[in-house]
């Protein structure tokens, strides 16, 4: 290679010339349409003026030929360490989010290298626990759930558990009303410590789409009329890439909570139809 002029070499930074945003990191798998995953995050860290990265954890493929299910393939260990390394190396990061991680494996290998950042470590750990197991079932899938709720989610500050994990978090058999919701949230915060956004969605009845925030001193109902009666792509992802945006620039969690609920809600109202059975979120 031959060696590089004056003319095109790296202009040194100057660090006074422009004002550094906030750093956000979102630990998660590509989810290959772009609807969820770590591309829907780093849509969600830009639209809400954050610098954003991504460390890779598997990647996700959607299969039309078997009614859309999830082909799920690991990155390696090693190379999930090589990423983090190389982010916390390179800026002081703000708030972190935690999407699909898939093995216990991965866990652990996320779980250590936050750990090891010791005073380091992001003040804003944002959860999005992607539970799998639906119920005590053997194998890779409980193994991977139970490594999770060991390893994850005691480096929390703020979790957003869908329906169905609230349910799997709070010991619930059922949440089929705001107050069931609101206890759900309770049970998580008392559980874990961190703040929570259950998130109800439209999996609850009436007209409004509901979540629920606590963080052991207020209990916060944020209700919006729901857009339709299906849940759309994303929607959970991008709800928890909003709340570490907010908490990156600054907000409390309660005031994450809030703006992430507007955010998504925009998203919804301009979702994009697909080939496929389902709408996505779009970060507007």
């Amino acid at each position: 290679m031959a060696p590089m002029s004056a003319a095109s070499a790296p202009v040194p930074s100057d660090s006074s010339a422009t004002k550094t945003p906030p750093v956000t990191l979102t630990i998660a798998g590509s989810e290959a349409t772009g609807g969820a995953g770590a591309q829907a995050d780093l849509k969600t860290f830009q639209a809400l003026g954050t610098y954003g990265m991504v460390a890779l954890t598997c990647i996700v493929s959607l299969d039309p030929k078997a009614d859309w299910a999830h082909r799920f393939v690991p990155v390696d260990a090693g190379v999930i360490a090589d990423q983090l390394e190389a982010q916390f190396a390179c800026y002081p990061v703000d708030a972190v989010k935690l999407g699909m991680l898939g093995t216990p494996v991965t866990i652990d290998t996320v779980a250590d290298a936050l750990g090891g950042l010791g005073q380091a470590r992001p003040g804003h750990v944002v959860v999005d626990p992607v539970l799998i197991c639906k119920g005590q079932e053997p194998g890779a899938a409980l193994d991977t759930d139970n490594a999770l709720k060991e390893r994850i989610l005691p480096l929390a500050t703020f979790v957003t558990p869908n329906h169905f994990e609230s349910m799997a978090l709070s010991g619930m058999e059922s949440i089929d009303s705001v107050d069931d919701l609101a206890e759900a949230a309770r049970r998580i915060h008392d559980l874990c410590g961190a703040a929570v956004l259950a998130k109800g969605g439209v999996r609850l009845s009436g007209p409004d789409a509901v979540d629920v925030f606590y963080d052991g001193t207020t209990l916060e109902v944020l209700a919006t009329p729901k857009v339709g009666e299906v849940a759309v792509n994303g929607a959970g992802c991008t709800l928890a890439a909003a709340v570490t945006a907010e908490l990156a620039k600054g907000a409390t969690p309660l005031e994450a909570a809030r703006a992430a609920k507007n955010f998504v809600t925009r998203g919804i109202e301009a979702r994009i139809s697909s080939n496929a059975p389902f709408d996505a979120v779009r970060q507007v």
